[in-house]
């Protein structure tokens, strides 16, 4: 008879430190094992099939979650921030870690956290990365406007980053030095490289055919963009996880801190334990979003009575959030509830 097996890992770097206990706390094992797929597999191979296993979410937590899975009966992943029993005790090392790990898994304690699918992840490695290359092309067309600013010269800001505009330019340059224009062109090589591969990496992401048509789908909100659809499906993945539209409005990011006690309730700035790519996103989608979208202006001109902006674009983007989700959830494009004139009408208005 296989007794189940619960194991704690305890990840890091270069090794993982591991604890095997029964039910009842017993522990069966503990050690130390080389942080290698080779490693792992061998490690693994030779354990009963029947264990359960829980590791932290770390850096390097995804592909050891990938290696193991196929060998026990059950692998979860805890959340970091949840795990108090580890950050909060009086003594900590890393057997110590995959203990606390392991007790709190086999007494059904363990805060766990969504582990989304290896397609998906890899999808979210190429948008988080193009996000990275668009913030490095607009720091180029900042070191360009600041090189042209720093040696006097006049240049249109609406027309600096066309191509024949930015040619005419440093061919009409006049006593600047040689240093700067060869630091111009750079950037704008730099730049013009950058922009491509930016363009690559989402012609990448929606060749996938089960992204595109999902991306398609929720791009079919107005005032949904292809970016934010694209950053909306990887990453919250499996749009069935929530509940309810409250809890992806937190999870994003959308709400503020609570505390309560004793009948009191007490609201903070909006919380930070959220998504900070789906909350940027979102809120800047709402800042535009009304323009194309009557139900959305219709709410930002009704906050926006109340003398807050920061509040009206914060409400736009949570009833963004409530859309993605409906959609997403029921895998239909869009239908947008018709509105009578005598409804819109003055709040647009308002709106100017």
């Amino acid at each position: 008879m296989n007794v189940p097996h619960y194991i704690g890992f305890d990840v890091h770097k270069k090794h993982i430190n591991f604890c095997i206990k029964t039910a009842d706390g017993t522990i069966v094992e503990e050690g130390r094992v080389l942080a290698q797929r080779s490693a792992l597999r061998k490690w693994a191979a030779g354990r009963q099939p029947s264990w359960h296993g829980a590791m932290e979410a770390t850096l390097f937590s995804a592909w050891i979650y990938d290696t193991l899975e196929p060998y026990g009966q059950a692998l979860e992943m805890a959340h970091p921030a949840m795990l108090k029993a580890i950050t909060a005790a009086k003594k900590k090392s890393d057997p110590i870690d995959a203990r606390t790990i392991s007790d709190l898994l086999r007494c059904n304690l363990l805060p766990t956290c969504y582990v989304a699918t290896p397609e998906i992840r890899e999808l979210r490695r190429l948008l988080r990365y193009r996000n990275l290359v668009v913030r490095e092309s607009v720091r180029m067309q900042n070191k360009i406007a600041g090189l042209l600013m720093e040696t006097g010269t006049p240049f249109v800001k609406e027309k600096l980053h066309g191509k024949k505009y930015f040619a005419n330019l440093l061919q009409n340059l006049e006593e600047v030095p040689e240093s700067v224009k060869d630091l111009l062109r750079l950037s704008r090589g730099a730049m013009e490289m950058f922009q491509a591969t930016q363009k690559r990496l989402i012609q990448r992401l929606l060749a996938n055919p089960n992204l595109g048509q999902r991306v398609e789908r929720l791009a079919s909100i107005p005032g949904v963009g292809e970016i934010t659809a694209l950053t909306w499906a990887l990453e919250i993945g499996d749009p069935h996880r929530f509940p309810s539209s409250a809890t992806a409005m937190s999870y994003c990011g959308l709400t503020s801190a609570l505390k309560s006690s004793a009948d009191k309730q007490q609201r903070g700035p909006i919380s930070k334990q959220r998504n900070q790519w789906l909350q940027t996103v979102l809120i800047e989608a709402a800042k535009l979003a009304p323009r194309w979208n009557p139900q959305l202006a219709a709410l930002h001109a009704r906050e926006l009575e109340r003398g807050h902006r920061n509040r009206a674009t914060l409400a736009v983007a949570r009833k963004l959030a409530a859309y993605l989700l409906a959609v997403d959830k029921s895998g239909q494009p869009f239908q947008l509830r018709a509105q009578t004139t005598e409804e819109v009408a003055p709040l647009l208005d308002r709106a100017g």
